[in-house]
């Protein structure tokens, strides 16, 4: 079992060492990655997806449960640790959504293959606006719908203890429902975004600038209050989106 991940310093673009030694993510926490378009979010998402040990441009290192990824997979067998969400993901095999499905629980162990079937449908069908059923083509679904089913998998099926999430409020979801399921498992869950409700939504957020960690900071007691407050405004925009999606007029 994965109890926690450690992220060791490496560098910035510029090659400056960044300003901390190491920082530990535990089983259960959830942290956003943040910070403008280049400074660097992706990269440390790919560091970790990668289990980087010094060989990439930043220099980093990822520890398992203080080891490194190989000696991790030597004492447990275990050579996927990582299941990834991306904004830009689509799905290339051409089968039924249930065949693929059905495929990836038993290649996972799970015998019970039908009522996996429907929990992963039911789940992504709460994030995705148009519903679908495992008969429809993977290869046909649109993109909202392709990363929903995505989303729903990795959460109810995949067997890793780290999730990634890179900037999923742009997936044409319902980003609060696919964050909350996403982080609902007790895994350790990281997400590059620059959406503040998510960001505020974490235990931590992990600051980029110019390509390197700049700072970590706690969300404290006032963001949590003002996220409440956002949480409700953002209910209120999403029925209005709702209402001008399906062709009606805001009364």
């Amino acid at each position: 079992m994965i109890e926690k991940i450690s992220v060791l310093s490496g560098q910035d673009k510029e090659g400056k060492a960044e300003g901390y030694q190491q920082i530990d993510i535990y089983a259960g926490e959830i942290v956003a990655v943040v910070g403008a378009t280049g400074s660097g979010k992706t990269r440390l998402i790919s560091d970790i997806e990668q289990y980087a040990f010094g060989e990439t441009p930043t220099k980093r290192k990822i520890l398992i449960n203080n080891l490194s990824a190989s000696e991790y997979y030597e004492l447990n067998n275990q050579r996927q640790f990582v299941g990834q969400v991306t904004q830009n993901m689509n799905f290339v095999m051409d089968v039924k959504v249930g065949d693929f499905l059905t495929m990836h629980a038993e290649s996972r162990g799970m015998y019970n293959a039908r009522s996996i079937i429907k929990k992963v449908l039911e789940a992504a069908n709460n994030l995705a606006g148009e519903p679908f059923d495992e008969e429809d083509d993977l290869t046909s679904l649109s993109g909202g719908q392709s990363r929903a089913l995505m989303i729903a998998d990795v959460a109810l099926i995949s067997d890793v203890g780290i999730v990634l999430m890179d900037e999923i409020e742009n997936a044409g979801i319902d980003r609060i429902k696919a964050f909350n399921l996403l982080t609902s498992k007790g895994k350790i869950s990281i997400t590059s975004t620059h959406d503040p409700l998510m960001a505020l939504m974490a235990n931590r957020r992990i600051v980029m600038s110019g390509g390197g960690i700049k700072s970590v900071l706690w969300t404290n007691e006032t963001e949590r209050s003002w996220l409440s407050q956002m949480l409700l405004y953002d209910k209120k925009l999403q029925k209005l989106r709702d209402i001008i999606r399906k062709g009606g007029q805001i009364p």
